[in-house]
C-alpha cells in the first residue's frame, strides 16, 4: 500500500498534471461549489418529493429507462424535478437501444456488439449533454456485481453479502448471472483488459468534452483481482485507477468513488478511501461519492449502514472537506430497517403494491451524514 508520505508527494503534483489535462475544447457543466450531500431520487410522485423536501434534500442523482432515454426525456426528467425544488447532479446508469450501458461486457471483454454498444453510450452523453446533466457513473465490470445472499447483521437489519467460498457466489447485471469457474468460458489477460479500456475511452473522451458531461468511474464490486476468469485489474486498486485516469487525459473523466466497494477490498486496493479522495480530488478528478459501509473485507463481508461497519466513516467526509470536493455524496445499497430482515429484498417486502412508502434508513443516513459535514466543517 502506497504510504501517506507518497500520497502527500504525489498530491502535491495534481495542479500540473490537472494544467497538463486540459485541452482547448474541453468544457465541463457547470455546478454550484460545496459538498452536496443528495440521494438517489427514485420516481417524482407527489409523495416522494414531499418526503425528500421535508428531508432536507436539494440534489438527486437518478435512473433511467429505456422509454426516456434521449435528450428530450432527459430534459423533461430535469424540469420534473426542477419545478419541485430539486437539482438533479445525474440521470444514469446509462440505457440505449440494446440495454444496459453500464457494465458493459462486450466492451470491457471486446465482445460481438461492442462498436454497437459505444456508440449508444456516447449518444447517451450526448443526451446528457443537451439536457444540461453535468455527470454519469460509468463501471467497467464483465461480469457484474457478485453476492451470495443476505445476512442478518448484529443489530437486527439484513445486508447484502458475498462470501466467496460459497456456492450461491455469483455475478449479476443487465438480467444475466455470471458464474465461476469461467463467467465467459477462457481466462482473460490483464493486458486484454486494459486494451479494451483504453479503445472504449479514447473513444468516450471527445464526446464528453464536447457534450460538458463528466463521466465517474465506479470501482469493480467487488474489487476482487481476478472472478470467474476476468481480470478485475484497473478500478479494483489505486494503481489501475491512476493509470486509466492518466490515459483518458481529460478533465471530464474521473472518479466515482464508491466507498462500500473500495472496504470490499481492504489493503488490496492499495489506498483509503481518504487517500483516493486527496490524490485525485486534489486533481479535480473526483466527482461523486457512494455512502456504504460492509462489515469486514473480502473474503466474506455485508453491506451495512455507514456507522455500522468496519471503517469511520467521519474519516471520509474530513477527507472530502480537506479537498474542497464539490460533487454529491449519496448514501448507496440502503439497508432496510422497519421491516423483517429476514423477507427484506424480497418482492412486497417494504410494502408492495409499487406505492410510495418513506423509507427509514434513508432519513436516519441522511441524518448521519449531514452531522458529519458539520462537523468536519467545524475543524
Amino acid at each position: 500500500m502506497t504510504n501517506r508520505r507518497e500520497f502527500a508527494t504525489l498530491a502535491a503534483g495534481g495542479a500540473a498534471l490537472l494544467a497538463s489535462a486540459q485541452s482547448a475544447s474541453a468544457k465541463l457543466t457547470p455546478i454550484p461549489p460545496g459538498i452536496k450531500i443528495g440521494v438517489s431520487g427514485g420516481q417524482p410522485s407527489p409523495e416522494n418529493l414531499l418526503y425528500l423536501k421535508q428531508l432536507g434534500v436539494k440534489w438527486v442523482s437518478l435512473g433511467v429507462s429505456p422509454e426516456n432515454a434521449t435528450a428530450e426525456g432527459f430534459i423533461k426528467i430535469r424540469e420534473t424535478w426542477e419545478a419541485g425544488g430539486f437539482k438533479v447532479y445525474n440521470i444514469g446508469s446509462g440505457v440505449g437501444p440494446s440495454g444496459s450501458l453500464h457494465n458493459m461486457e462486450e466492451v470491457t471483454l471486446n465482445l460481438p456488439g461492442r462498436d454497437k454498444k459505444i456508440e449508444e453510450y456516447l449518444n447517451y452523453i450526448r443526451y446528457l449533454g443537451k439536457a444540461g446533466i453535468p455527470y454519469s457513473t460509468y463501471a467497467h465490470m464483465g461480469n457484474g456485481i457478485w453476492r451470495s445472499g443476505r445476512e442478518v447483521l448484529p443489530r437486527g437489519y439484513s445486508g447484502s453479502t458475498l462470501d466467496l467460498s460459497s456456492p450461491n457466489a455469483e455475478g449479476h447485471w443487465g438480467g444475466k448471472i455470471f458464474r465461476g469457474p469461467l463467467s465467459h468460458g477462457r481466462v482473460y489477460t490483464k493486458e486484454e483488459i486494459w486494451e479494451n479500456y483504453t479503445y472504449f475511452i479514447k473513444k468516450v473522451v471527445p464526446v464528453a468534452e464536447e457534450a460538458g458531461v463528466r463521466i465517474g468511474i465506479h470501482p469493480d464490486d467487488p474489487p476482487q483481482p481476478v472472478l470467474a476468469g476476468v481480470p478485475r485489474c484497473i478500478f479494483s486498486n489505486f494503481e489501475g485507477y491512476k493509470r486509466a485516469i492518466e490515459i483518458a487525459n481529460s478533465p471530464n473523466i474521473g472518479v466515482c468513488l464508491c466507498c462500500g466497494s473500495w472496504l470490499e477490498g481492504g489493503k488490496m486496493t492499495g489506498a483509503t478511501p481518504e487517500e483516493m479522495i486527496h490524490y485525485f480530488g486534489s486533481r479535480k478528478k473526483l466527482f461523486k461519492i457512494h455512502f456504504r459501509n460492509v462489515s469486514a473485507p473480502l473474503p466474506h463481508f455485508t453491506e451495512t449502514m455507514i456507522d455500522d461497519g468496519y471503517y469511520d466513516f467521519s474519516k471520509i467526509m474530513r477527507a472530502l472537506v480537506e479537498v474542497k470536493f464539490e460533487g454529491i455524496v449519496i448514501p448507496d445499497h440502503i439497508p432496510g430497517v422497519g421491516s423483517d430482515p429476514k423477507t427484506e429484498g424480497t418482492p412486497g417486502a417494504r410494502g408492495g403494491g409499487g406505492g410510495f412508502r418513506p423509507n427509514p434508513s434513508l432519513a436516519y443516513l441522511l441524518g448521519c451524514m449531514n452531522s458529519m459535514l458539520v462537523a468536519a466543517q467545524s475543524k
